[in-house]
């Protein structure tokens, strides 16, 4: 049983009690005051007490919960780690954005070292924030105006048992293709003068080539009166059993500058087990008859899949490697409410998963490959993280965009999130759609509305 005084703690406890397998079992209880200088508390763990303090000023509420959820975790982290004999990779750190972290720092005139050092993030890690921080340089920008466009398909030829995203087979979800692209059409239609630079288009899923290639043509079309800057343009392609040249050509087209082929994994055994319905080889092939069209191309791979062995996961980072794509992103397994696999196994254990990630990093450093962002999640395996890694010149505007949340992002479609960044005040407002298609198809044109209204309230 978890307590904490006060109780907007708790929440925040309850992700580092997480992170610890057997925690949930122990009596935890936490009190901390503020005195307008030190922050100090009282942590109790079974039968043993423990205090802390922490100097800390806050010149405002919001710093004030910032730097009280900061130290009581560190105090519960410290202990469970001393508990339990273990050190975790990003030590007290539970937020999804460790570099966000890191560059607050830096905007304050000071090295985050100290800081990540104090919450016990691991040397590898510490370095990983730093080159990501580098390999962001020339495209992280805070400008006020700048937007990124995100267009959802959720749409796939199966549902994989690890997927909590709103997707579902194709075949359950076809009737409502029609009158879905409808609903996009018109969400992308007035979406018109609500931003001053467009820094990117991404149409993600799901599974886009999921799509015969005239409704993908449709979303194209949409997209097209919005795309007038010549910016980065992302279709998340998807599985290789879906590519065809016809839908290449499609995308070459209408600009698409680039493209994701979701591999996960380059084990035959692997992709049968996590309900794919395609092989290894046609991930290679996918590569072949895509490389005349000249995209940018990202590969995706997930540690920690289905009974994957070390092995298998660091022969499919070997397999990626040898197509070369300009990116590679290696995902931790995480499992989410709504993911078969979750009810089937509950809760992810570090297994070999600290020796996946570093041979992954390894491996790709030595191939020239740089990590250019990263973000972490929870009920994520060993608490790991995801990190997006780019050959010289190829990262993705859009990646660095999301994971950094420097810019709008105007969301269209079923599942998608809408956020309004403002930047003076740091703080971020969203508007979600529903994840359900007859729910979202209802509910399109009151969403039209509360986005315009969001994105014209400062105009």
């Amino acid at each position: 049983m978890l307590t904490a005084n006060p109780a907007f703690l708790e929440q925040e406890l309850g992700e580092v009690v997480r992170l610890f397998p057997g925690a949930e079992a122990l009596d935890i209880a936490l009190s901390q005051n503020f005195d307008g200088e030190t922050f100090s508390g009282v942590l109790t763990l079974g039968e043993k007490q423990i205090a802390y303090s922490h100097e800390g000023r806050a010149e405002n509420e919001l710093v004030y919960k910032s730097l009280a959820r900061r130290y009581s975790k560190l105090a519960l982290y410290n202990a469970l780690s001393e508990h339990f004999h273990t050190h975790l990779p990003w030590g007290a750190l539970t937020g999804i954005r460790p570099t966000r972290l890191a560059r607050g720092e830096m905007e304050k005139g000071r090295d985050f070292l100290p800081l990540f050092h104090e919450m016990d993030v691991s040397e590898d890690n510490i370095e990983l924030v730093s080159r990501v921080i580098r390999a962001q340089e020339g495209i992280y920008e805070k400008k006020d105006g700048n937007c990124d466009l995100y267009v959802s398909l959720p749409f796939c030829p199966t549902r994989c048992v690890y997927c909590s995203f709103v997707t579902a087979p194709i075949d359950k979800t076809k009737k409502f293709i029609p009158a879905y692209l409808e609903s996009l059409k018109r969400e992308l239609e007035g979406a018109e003068g609500l931003w001053k630079n467009l820094r990117s288009v991404y149409i993600g899923g799901g599974t886009p080539f999921a799509l015969e290639t005239e409704e993908l043509r449709a979303v194209l079309e949409a997209v097209k009166p919005l795309r007038t800057n010549g910016c980065e343009y992302t279709v998340e392609a998807g599985r290789p059993d879906v590519f065809t040249e016809e839908k290449l050509a499609l995308l070459k087209e209408y600009g698409v500058t680039r493209i994701c082929i979701n591999a996960q994994s380059f084990s035959d055994r692997t992709l049968e087990a996590i309900g794919r319905k395609h092989t290894a080889a046609q991930v290679g092939e996918a590569f072949e008859l895509a490389r005349p069209f000249g995209f940018l191309t990202n590969c995706d791979l997930i540690a920690g899949l289905t009974g994957e062995s070390l092995e298998e996961f660091c022969m499919s980072i070997d397999r990626a490697v040898a197509l070369s794509p300009d990116n590679i992103t290696v995902h931790t397994l995480c499992l989410k409410k709504g993911a078969r696999l979750k009810e089937e196994v509950g809760r992810l254990t570090e297994g070999d998963m600290g020796e996946m990630i570093a041979y992954a990093r390894e491996k790709l450093t030595a191939a020239g490959y740089e990590p250019y962002y990263l973000y972490r999640q929870k009920y994520m395996a060993g608490a790991h993280e995801n990190t997006g890694w780019c050959k010289k010149g190829t990262a993705s505007v859009y990646n660095v965009d999301v994971m950094e949340e420097t810019a709008d992002n105007f969301a269209v479609g079923a599942g998608a999130v809408t956020k309004k960044v403002f930047l003076n005040e740091g703080r971020i407002e969203r508007i979600g759609s529903p994840k359900d298609l007859p729910t979202y198809l209802e509910k399109t044109d009151k969403l039209i509305e509360e986005k315009r209204a969001l994105f014209m309230r400062n105009e």
